[in-house]
């Protein structure tokens, strides 16, 4: 019987997420003796009628990895060498201006912080921008925009209407206009309502308009994606995909605090649209040492995080933290397996991964011969088969290859609940695709 037809007898005293069996009324036959029908009737209010499992080996979802894991271990974002975790070490970018290199200011942020202080400088610099979306003036659900409206008034910074087809909508119209709105959708996976107006109005304007000149390439639409491991299916999506199939849009997702103030910056400046997603796991996760001042990080232009001889991992967002873990780990147990006697393994991230840059990826592959694409939107139809075909069309990258390029990817199914940590790009999966290029 479903739960909404229950009696709410039966349902009251349960808490949530406890493992309830429910008797209706009904259930309880007439000619049970008095005390019978106590005892049934204590029973079903009863929130727990399985014995529980020993203590040796219940474990909860989220109490971490049993004591004899060796790969999915919690990434630890404080020592991790994707982040810049000292002054120095945020000044050595290169691709930082000249001016901000070696003597520079820096502050430790988070990545909600450093989003917010991208839109800070990209409003105080130019009285065109403005940004607006649900619940942004209150800061926004994950504090994005926080204290944004009070320093640059609620004509700039504004609420919307619980409509993201009326907000991109808007933003597309005072683009048209020379504004440069930064739309946020609260969630990536609420953007579907808005897909008509991104994909037959933002990114066809400027090539429908032809010599008239007129662009919305000032649009930068926002949103956080990806899974926490509790989104399920309409909070953990992950869709960038959808976007890189559509030409006039640049696709952008950062990888850590320093990255996502620049390629905001760089984004809200640009004269394309751009789709800016954010992963949502990483906006208090994810700290490190930023550049206080403003400054871009280069769009479509991919990054060598690691240099490597043997393997290229190439991949963006979140699942870079795994696979340097699974890096460090094979590189360990494959040592003198390699070409030069050692073993090591590249690691690309792409950034903008629509246009994406196809250049540093096959000088990679043709280096190491083979490549393993990681991402953690669904398998199908996704980035790495976008990456995997150009590496077998290039004559010079095919010929070099060593191994079928491999994709590691989220399951080709919608994210569960209970199991939505089983259905992304972890460490083990990562580790077993570079031993499986490498034994090839």
């Amino acid at each position: 019987m479903p739960v909404s037809h229950m009696p709410w007898r039966v349902l009251r005293g349960m808490a949530p997420g406890q493992n309830c069996q429910l008797f209706h009324a009904s259930t309880i036959e007439p000619t049970r003796t008095t005390a019978a029908k106590t005892y049934l009737s204590a029973r079903r209010f009863q929130p727990t009628l399985k014995p529980p499992l020993p203590s040796s080996i219940r474990r909860a979802y989220s109490s971490g990895p049993p004591t004899s894991a060796r790969l999915n271990l919690p990434i630890d974002y404080s020592t991790t060498p994707l982040l810049a975790h000292t002054t120095q070490s945020a000044l050595s970018n290169t691709e930082l201006p000249t001016d901000l290199r070696g003597s520079g200011a820096t502050k430790r942020m988070n990545l909600y912080q450093a989003i917010n202080d991208a839109m800070s400088i990209a409003l105080a610099e130019d009285e065109s921008v403005l940004l607006f979306g649900e619940d942004v003036a209150f800061g926004g659900v994950f504090r994005c925009s926080m204290n944004l409206k009070e320093t640059y008034g609620d004509e700039r910074v504004f609420n919307t209407p619980l409509s993201e087809q009326g907000i991109v909508g808007f933003a597309i119209g005072v683009a048209a206009e020379g504004m440069r709105p930064i739309a946020e959708i609260q969630f990536a996976d609420y953007v579907y309502p808005a897909f008509d107006q991104i994909v037959n109005e933002a990114a066809k304007f400027r090539y429908r308009d032809g010599t008239n000149g007129r662009h919305v390439g000032g649009l930068t639409v926002r949103m956080p994606c990806g899974a926490v491991g509790h989104g399920a299916l309409y909070h953990s999506q992950s869709p960038e995909s959808l976007f890189t199939h559509v030409p006039g849009l640049r696709v952008v997702i950062p990888r850590s605090p320093l990255q996502a103030k620049g390629l905001l910056l760089a984004s809200i400046r640009s004269n394309d649209p751009v789709i800016f997603l954010e992963p949502k796991i990483l906006y208090r996760a994810a700290a490190e040492q930023v550049p206080v001042e403003a400054y871009e990080l280069p769009l479509s232009k991919a990054e060598v995080l690691k240099q490597g001889a043997d393997v290229t991992i190439v991949s963006y967002g979140q699942p870079l933290y795994n696979c340097m873990s699974a890096i460090k780990q094979a590189e360990a147990d494959l040592k003198g397996k390699g070409k030069a006697g050692s073993f090591s393994v590249e690691l690309i991230d792409l950034r903008t991964i629509y246009p994406w840059d196809k250049e540093t990826v096959l000088n990679s592959v043709r280096k190491t011969g083979r490549c393993i694409v990681v991402h953690e939107s669904m398998v199908n139809q996704g980035v790495g088969a976008e990456v995997a075909a150009v590496i077998q069309e290039d004559p010079s990258t095919f010929v070099r290859l060593e191994a079928p390029v491999q994709r590691v990817a989220g399951f080709s199914t919608h994210m569960p609940l209970a199991m939505e940590k089983f259905n992304l790009p972890d460490v083990s999966r990562v580790y077993d695709a570079i031993k499986t290029a490498m034994e090839y």
